[in-house]
């Protein structure tokens, strides 16, 4: 696989919790996590399912509020 390399700004906290996920054995390194995250993000907010939210504000917005 080839690899993008990408330099990005964590709140502190954040970072730190990332840490401690890989100290714990939950990823194999932070760029793993990070990935991953990443991934995950992108999966739940497909162009689709995006649609179909924004669908359901409209269509609700149009009716009022029930």
């Amino acid at each position: 696989m080839n690899n993008t390399l990408i330099e990005a700004e964590l709140p502190a906290e954040l970072a730190a919790q990332a840490r401690a996920f890989v100290a714990d054995g939950w990823a194999t390194d932070f760029n793993d996590l990070l990935a991953e995250a990443l991934r995950r993000f992108l999966e739940s907010h497909e162009a689709s399912l995006t649609e179909s939210f924004i669908r359901e504000d409209v269509a609700w917005g149009l009716r009022g509020r029930d």
